[in-house]
């Protein structure tokens, strides 16, 4: 198996480090060699935050090249404009159709783009769900995250039963129930 390359894009406090933690325990559970690596910008203060995970028979390193992404998670809109580059020609973009303006926004410096989705539909493979959407009918806002990687689950090879397994795992006791529920809204129940 050739090595497979994810990122994991978003702002700071969108758990997007557990959903690295989470990949990354799936992809040891099944055999395979697996390096993670994060990149932080001013993540307590919204700033981006990215996560690469490279696994495969033997990997070497943690940084995945622009252009190399077989599947790029994107927890927020502009963070996924932001790194669609590193997207290989047949990659997909699960994309969390939620806006965060960043602080060059909220000063007015900037503006925030329109038709984000619209723009990225155009060159690239793209799956955008109203994630934090679904987690409000869960009864938790928080798991919004765990629905994106359930959905992006769809295009990896591994079993539905190890994922929840891995879940199960990683989260704090008392959530294993609803990120189990979120995961499955993601898998199975999302209608796009």
């Amino acid at each position: 198996m050739m090595t497979k390359n994810i990122m994991i894009v978003g702002v700071g406090g969108q758990g997007t480090l557990l959903t690295s933690r989470i990949l990354g325990g799936i992809t040891l559970k099944a055999g395979y060699d697996v390096k993670l690596s994060e990149v932080h910008g001013m993540a307590q203060r919204g700033g981006s935050v990215v996560t690469f995970v490279r696994y495969g028979e033997k990997v070497y390193e943690p940084i995945v090249e622009e252009g190399q992404a077989d599947v790029l998670i994107a927890f927020e809109r502009l963070e996924a404009l932001r790194y669609a580059h590193y997207l290989k020609k047949d990659g997909v973009i699960i994309l969390n159709d939620q806006r965060i303006d960043p602080i060059t926004v909220v000063t007015g410096a900037r503006e925030y783009p329109e038709g984000i989705v619209e723009t990225l539909k155009k060159k690239y493979k793209v799956l955008a769900a109203d994630a934090l959407e679904e987690s409000k009918k869960l009864g938790n806002t928080k798991v919004f995250n765990i629905i994106i990687l359930g959905l992006a689950a769809r295009f990896m090879d591994f079993k539905k039963e190890d994922w929840l397994q891995v879940i199960e795992e990683m989260v704090p006791k008392k959530t294993v129930e609803i990120n189990k529920k979120a995961f499955e809204t993601g898998y199975s129940g999302l209608q796009l």
